[in-house]
């Protein structure tokens, strides 16, 4: 017998399994392939991105620092002049003051959707029903929204009809004033809107094993223990994606507001405003620095919130 085939024999009698044989390395031009194709696939989404979003996003920035009016082929360069007229311009920094209503709205919205979706991820009662109550005006087109709260508050509109059957007589204009005008937009706002945050919290909360709440049940906590506990460290990452759409959301509200008033009776928001500026007045360059200043406040509080409330990762084992 042969040293090797003793070897081998030796080798089968212990048991001990040949090794694997080592894989040749792969090719320098395959390497080079393997590299590159993920980038290949990349090409597209970001040509697209590129000129639809940075190279605008680029010209507007350009725009900001000129007086242009967007039809002559003429730019003259006014530095940040444009800015300054923004922020002292009475007419122009009052639109800051429009957010206002629409940002204390989606404080309450923000807050009315998480009680619907804590109450109603317990099983309770048609709570199915509610669910698809709660959603459904978020499936509405904004422009029909706009129309029927127009007739929902107009003089002896819906709104007079329905306070009148439990004898309060109003004759008041709720679009008539600044202050009316804005909280009855702020309140269709969160109409609107409700439903999605509550879609929102929902998925977050129903994504919460249910052990755990059978576990805090036989600990003996009630359903506040269990949302203070359970709930509210489970949601915190979608919490946190909500306030800052909330806050980008009452920066840039247009649709309602532009349907149902214009922008007139002290309602004019941002957007609205920059609309107007552009195309009614002809101020392309003041209205891209305006559209600069929406942008960089967008980015300073979404920026802001991450520091205050870091994303970090949730726990609840």
């Amino acid at each position: 017998m042969t040293d090797t085939t003793q070897k081998a024999t030796v080798k089968a009698g212990t048991g001990a399994a040949p090794a694997a044989p080592v894989p040749a390395p792969a090719p320098r031009r395959a390497r080079v392939w393997r590299g590159v194709t993920p980038w290949l696939f990349l090409i597209a989404p970001l040509a697209l991105l590129i000129v639809f979003t940075y190279a605008p996003i680029a010209n507007m920035l350009a725009y900001s620092f000129t007086d242009w009016d967007g039809v002559s082929p003429e730019l003259h360069y006014t530095g940040v002049e444009n800015y300054t007229e923004i922020f002292t311009r009475e007419d122009l920094f009052r639109v800051f003051f429009v957010s206002g209503y629409y940002l204390a709205a989606s404080a309450v919205q923000i807050v009315a959707a998480l009680y619907f979706a804590t109450v109603l991820s317990f099983n309770i009662r048609f709570r199915n029903f509610f669910k698809g109550v709660l959603f459904f005006p978020y499936l509405i087109n904004g422009v029909a929204i706009g129309f029927v709260f127009l007739y929902f508050f107009q003089d002896g509109g819906t709104l007079d009809s329905v306070l009148s059957l439990f004898g309060v007589h109003t004759d008041h204009a709720w679009l008539g004033t600044p202050v009316s005008a804005n909280t009855s937009l702020a309140g269709v706002s969160i109409w609107r809107y409700l439903g999605l945050n509550f879609v929102l919290f929902l998925g977050a909360i129903q994504s919460i094993p249910g052990e755990l709440y059978e576990a805090a049940e036989l600990d003996g906590a009630n359903r506040w223990h269990q949302f203070r506990y359970i709930i509210a460290p489970g949601i915190k990452p979608v919490l946190t994606l909500t306030v800052i759409l909330s806050i980008s959301g009452s920066l840039s509200v247009f649709e309602v507001p532009y349907i149902m008033t214009g922008g007139a009776t002290g309602t004019e928001t941002f957007v609205i405003q920059t609309l107007n500026l552009a195309f009614r007045f002809n101020k392309t360059g003041l209205a891209s620095a305006a559209a600069v200043v929406l942008l960089l406040i967008i980015l300073l509080v979404t920026w802001v919130q991450r520091r205050l409330v870091p994303d970090d990762k949730v726990d609840l084992a």
